[in-house]
């Protein structure tokens, strides 16, 4: 699940919108009781939903979430499962993050705990650079799942890809392919970009080394650019690469960390930087927010007055105008007006009161 996945759900209306979500497990014993809570929380929906609606305008959305539920293999599941059903729409995620047990019935998917989650989350997209094909992967921690849309997996179908070079008397056809090859990675990395769009995380790079050098002298990316994993691993399952390119993000993250903090400390010095959670969220609904910097743990309720520019602290997340977790909030206004979000360590931002916003203006 991406940020485009969370965009589609949080687009649909209707009524009603069943959200389902609950933590499971990927090795038995612990998975064999997965199915069973589900189908307990599937029948708890399911009465809900008969005491609102007659069994006759249910009988499109049961019958989607029949479907979801008898397509689920409960022996590779991940850390949560969520389903998201109208009549009209059925989705299911398997999800590298747990999630809360929760049954809602609205006129909207819920999606808050996938946000907050993917949002705490070491996120990264994997792309394998290759001419049958190229294959895009979304990464949370050592999980890989790949990415099946419009764009990917893409397949050179071109002369020296699925095409054969031209031959004769003078023709170089190294020269040809190379060529090719350039114009099939400018194919991959715009289609790179119409991801990164949506959620524009880190990218691992793999591939032989001819690959790798291509797609940087034509990428318009780069800046993306995490790591890179040299070899050719066309047939190297999801699972296997995984454990090859979890190595290289968490070396990144720890450069970034690093280089987060560096930033910091030059803005302060130039007055470029808002500290404590009411200063950073009223800079952050201003708009003025390039990077932000928040401790891992760090969660607190808070509540916005009616300008939304300013907010205060609350012991108490219980009532109805506080937030459950402003930081969780500011983290998503940040993201919304393109500004970009790092985690460090708690008590690196100590003198910051734990959270820090570098500005743009």
């Amino acid at each position: 699940m991406n940020r485009t996945d969370i965009a589609l759900l949080q687009s649909i209306q209707s009524n009603p919108c069943l959200t389902i979500t609950l933590p499971t497990h990927r090795t038995a014993p612990d998975n064999q009781q997965d199915p069973i809570r589900l189908k307990n929380l599937i029948s708890e929906a399911t009465n809900r939903l008969l005491a609102d609606f007659s069994k006759r305008e249910l009988d499109p959305l049961l019958a989607r979430l029949g479907k979801l539920v008898n397509d689920i293999d409960f022996r590779y599941t991940l850390d949560g499962l969520a389903l998201f059903v109208s009549v009209d729409f059925g989705r299911s995620f398997k999800l590298p993050f747990s999630v809360p047990e929760r049954v809602i019935i609205d006129n909207t998917f819920v999606t808050r705990d996938l946000v907050f989650a993917l949002n705490r989350s070491v996120r990264y997209w994997v792309l394998v650079l290759s001419e049958q094909p190229t294959r895009l992967y979304e990464g949370a921690r050592d999980v890989l799942v790949e990415i099946s849309n419009k764009d990917f997996p893409m397949t050179h179908q071109g002369p020296g890809g699925a095409a054969n070079l031209p031959g004769g008397p003078g023709v170089r056809r190294s020269a040809i392919r190379d060529e090719y090859d350039r114009k099939f990675f400018r194919g991959v990395d715009e289609a790179l970009g119409r991801v990164l769009a949506g959620d524009p995380l880190p990218v691992i790079l793999v591939g032989v080394d001819r690959n790798l050098a291509f797609f940087r002298e034509v990428s318009a990316h780069t800046a993306h650019f995490a790591g890179a994993l040299t070899g050719s691993h066309d047939k190297t399952s999801a699972y296997e690469l995984g454990q090859l390119v979890w190595p290289l993000m968490q070396d990144h993250k720890r450069e970034a960390r690093q280089q987060a903090l560096e930033q910091l400390g030059n803005a302060v010095s130039a007055q470029k930087a808002a500290s404590t959670l009411g200063e950073v969220w009223r800079m952050a609904a201003e708009g003025r927010g390039d990077l932000l910097l928040v401790e891992e743990d760090y969660h607190t309720p808070g509540r916005v007055d009616e300008s939304g520019m300013h907010l205060t602290i609350e012991s108490d997340p219980t009532p109805l105008d506080v937030l459950d977790d402003a930081v969780d909030d500011v983290i998503e206004m940040v993201l919304a007006k393109g500004g970009r979000v790092v985690f460090v360590e708690d008590g690196a931002l100590d003198k910051h009161q734990r959270i820090a916003l570098i500005l743009r203006f």
